[in-house]
């Protein structure tokens, strides 16, 4: 019997004691042991029940990460359930800390459940492409009706244990320890006289409206495939015998293995545990963070703050006058209210982090106690360095100060101070509380544990943090602005911003590109493409001025009530702005340019093929370390569809050859912008791919 079960026997109950830390992986000796378990529990004398609980943190979290993408080794985890189901004995599940995916299965194929209050149970394999693939789509809408299960299957959320117990998941909630409840359970059961009761012998859910909920859920999944799916696999579990149900929930999880979005997914999965695993950060203990200072209370600073906070750190806010100050606060006090709704904080922590841990400042000498600092102020270089000078004067040795510009050249920064060590870029996305990418901007004098502290920090705040070069933009910014530019170069040739959101949207982007604009506000590339021009276009760069006159006349988007689309009737009710058209189609006539018809593949084509080019770029010049590095920046930080897996993934997925040959071909009509990335050369010289790079990095 494998080692990672430990078998022992308490009166007439089988104790199989799961021990694979740290979660308790159904891996294949995980699996084997407990098929071992259960013959032995049975051939063994006198046992009446089995009782399965998970030593260390978990029951089971799900399956073994490290057998993803090899061939399946038997036993197979559907057959063990069914093994497990099928016994003689009574059969309970002691569950505690998570179980997910394949570790709710094993729990369904129990006859009873028993779970600590702090439990948590989920099927997400909705986020790897995938649906449960264990019987998890035939048992769970027994327990809860067809809507509930659905709900959480196509979602994938974790689900606590109370509202589980509500749902009829979970029998028994009961505080202490897991064995000792599961035992204590067990006896009463068998003392009661308590049926084997196989979920697979109960009646089927009422059955619903199957191709409405298919559409619906497709809909909601913006083009990802698996929920939808789940619906159908549902229907079996309805429709068929149970053992039939198992049959097309197979089916349907082997080919859903097939598609693309699957292999999409699980490039996320994995590149979001890789991106923050530096090599070069390898042994360098960060610097301690306690206390921060953020400069500028405005969204994104206050946004800042509030993620601080939230996270445990002590934070003092400087703004310029106290009113500016109390204005902060009331934004931070806005943004608490939202983590106190969703159940971040309770009252006393609201409570506390207003009147205690968070301290309104005016004075740049109330930072020199601070561990780092980060400004947030107007994206200006002079107004930076002039930030900078007085945290070079006030803020202690070994304080690390950071920049949360979106584009101003770090290394001009650092220069300013006396300290370049201890500068880094902190780029957070807003609203920074909220949105998940963190971009550490490594300069070039940077010393590797402010780096680390960088990271560390990150992890803090919960982000997903991508280390970035410094350039214009740096990882994700610079590449939108090129993107971006592709897309106005189609508007200027003849596309609407409303068809490019529509076919952006359809292709899975949560926003277009216009959209997009007019929720960050028009302003914003106003002031970019001044500054661009400030510094001198190339001469072969084509260049519009449509949307400057828009901001012209004051509309900048949803702030203003009007940019692209016309939100008077609310943020989500957008409609087409009728002054857009009009400006577009005078700029086209100024330039001499007839306007022709874009199809939605074309300009989903063209759009994708600028992001991958100058993605190729970003890896091939260093700013970003990695392809996965590119990836997670746009799907985290700008909306990039998870189940296409990232910009890079994609393009692995289409084809670099004909990506390139299409690159090529546009540069034709316009050599300047079109420049193919010699990365991207290479890597189809070669016959390799995008992934290939991570796999050597």
């Amino acid at each position: 019997m494998s080692d990672k079960i430990a078998y022992s026997r308490h009166g007439d109950i089988a104790v199989l004691t799961v021990r694979n830390p740290p979660v308790n992986a159904l891996s294949q000796a995980v699996r084997q042991g407990l098929w071992d378990g259960m013959d032995r529990a049975e051939a063994d004398d006198g046992a009446r029940a089995v009782l399965i609980v998970g030593e260390g943190r978990a029951f089971f979290a799900g399956a073994d990460i490290t057998e993803f993408g090899k061939p399946p080794l038997q036993p197979h985890l559907p057959d063990l359930i069914n093994r497990i189901e099928a016994s003689p004995l009574l059969v309970v599940a002691s569950m505690h800390g998570v179980s997910l995916g394949g570790g709710l299965e094993v729990a369904l194929g129990c006859h009873y459940r028993i779970a600590v209050p702090s439990a948590r149970v989920g099927l997400p394999e909705v986020h790897l492409g995938l649906l449960p693939g264990a019987g998890g789509t035939q048992r769970l809408p027994r327990l809860t009706g067809v809507e509930a299960g659905l709900e959480v299957m196509t979602t994938g959320r974790h689900v606590g244990a109370k509202e589980a117990h509500a749902l009829g998941i979970i029998d028994v909630l009961q505080d202490g320890d897991p064995a000792e409840n599961g035992i204590a359970y067990t006896e009463k059961l068998l003392s009661d006289g308590a049926p084997r009761r196989a979920v697979s012998e109960m009646p089927p859910p009422t059955p619903i409206d199957w191709d409405a909920a298919f559409e619906a859920t497709l809909k909601r999944g913006r083009g990802q495939i698996s929920p939808a799916w789940c619906v159908r696999a549902v229907q079996a579990s309805v429709e068929k015998p149970f053992a039939e149900g198992l049959k097309a929930e197979r089916q349907i999880f082997y080919d859903l293995m097939q598609t693309d979005q699957r292999q999409g997914m699980i490039h996320a999965f994995f590149s979001e545990r890789a991106v923050s695993n530096l090599p070069e950060l390898k042994g360098v203990e960060p610097r301690p963070v306690q206390q921060i200072g953020v400069i500028g209370g405005g969204t994104m600073g206050a946004g800042i703050a509030t993620a601080a906070l939230l996270a445990g750190l002590r934070v003092t806010l400087l703004e310029m006058s106290a009113e500016a100050g109390e204005a902060a606060r009331n934004r931070i006090a806005g943004n608490l209210v939202g983590a106190l709704k969703r159940g971040k904080i309770n009252q006393k922590g609201h409570d506390t982090i207003l009147n205690d841990t968070l301290s309104i400042a005016t004075d740049y000498d109330r930072l020199s106690d601070a561990d780092l600092v980060i400004e947030a102020v107007f994206e200006d270089m002079a107004v930076k360095k002039t930030v900078f000078a007085a945290l070079d004067r006030v803020c202690k040795p070994g304080c690390i100060l950071a920049s949360n510009t979106s584009y101003l050249d770090i290394n001009e920064i650092a220069a300013t101070t006396s300290r370049p060590a201890d500068v880094l870029g902190l780029h957070f996305f807003s609203p920074a509380h909220v949105m998940k990418l963190l971009e550490v901007v490594v300069a070039d004098a940077t010393a590797p544990d402010v780096a680390a502290t960088g990271f560390a920090l990150g992890k803090m705040l919960g982000k997903i943090s991508v280390r970035a070069g410094v350039c214009d933009g740096f990882i994700g910014n610079r590449i939108l602005s090129t993107y971006r530019t592709c897309a106005d170069h189609m508007i200027l040739d003849g596309a609407s911003p409303y068809e490019i959101d529509k076919a952006l949207e359809d292709f899975g982007f949560a926003m277009g590109p216009f959209a997009v604009a007019d929720l960050a506000g028009l302003d914003i590339g106003w002031a970019v493409r001044k500054r661009k021009r400030a510094e001198g276009l190339d001469p072969r760069a084509r260049d519009a001025a449509y949307a400057d006159k828009l901001c012209e006349d004051g509309h900048f988007g949803q702030k203003t009530g009007k940019g692209y689309y016309d939100y008077a009737a609310g943020p989500k009710a957008r409609v087409p702005n009728p002054d857009v058209m009009p400006l577009i189609e005078a700029e086209r006539a100024a330039q001499g340019l007839t306007p022709r018809e874009f199809s939605h593949e074309e300009i989903v084509r063209r759009y994708m093929a600028s992001m991958v080019n100058e993605a190729a770029k970003v890896v091939g010049e260093g700013i970003a370390r990695r392809p996965l590095d590119v990836d997670m920046t746009l799907l985290f930080g700008y909306g990039f569809p998870r189940y296409r897996g990232g910009p890079l993934k994609w393009a692995d997925i289409v084809g670099l050859d004909g990506l390139l040959a299409d690159i090529k071909r546009y540069a034709e009509d316009d050599p300047y912008f079109w420049q193919p990335a010699p990365l991207l050369e290479q890597l189809v010289a070669e016959g390799r791919t995008f992934d290939d790079l991570n796999k050597e990095s």
